[in-house]
């Protein structure tokens, strides 16, 4: 069976490479399950972003339309203000032309 040095070279050199190619064979699944892993990774921090810029953009969108009502309101506070003063103004005319008329 081993009858020469050639012989026992061969050998051992089939033994090197079935080793060899185990190695490699290993050592492309755990690449590839590491790749896979970081892919679904991606995926689910994608996915949150995504989430997280619809909140953003459904936030904005309401700040807007409530910015919108905040003026209106603003609005009619302002003009509700004017009417008060010019009452309080009426009134302290009035009560002027009282005082002046019992003089």
């Amino acid at each position: 069976m081993l009858a020469t040095s050639r012989d026992i070279l061969n050998l051992v050199l089939s033994v090197c490479i079935t080793a060899l190619t185990v190695f490699l064979c290993l050592a492309l699944y755990y690449f590839v399950s590491s790749v896979q892993r970081i892919h679904k990774l991606i995926k689910r921090v994608e996915n949150g972003v995504s989430k997280v810029e619809g909140i953003i953009e459904t936030a904005r969108e309401k700040l807007k339309n409530s910015s919108t009502y905040f003026m209106i309101l603003g609005e009619i506070a302002k003009r509700a203000m004017e009417f008060v003063e010019k009452k309080r103004d009426e009134r302290t005319a009035k009560k002027k032309s009282k005082v002046a008329n019992q003089s």
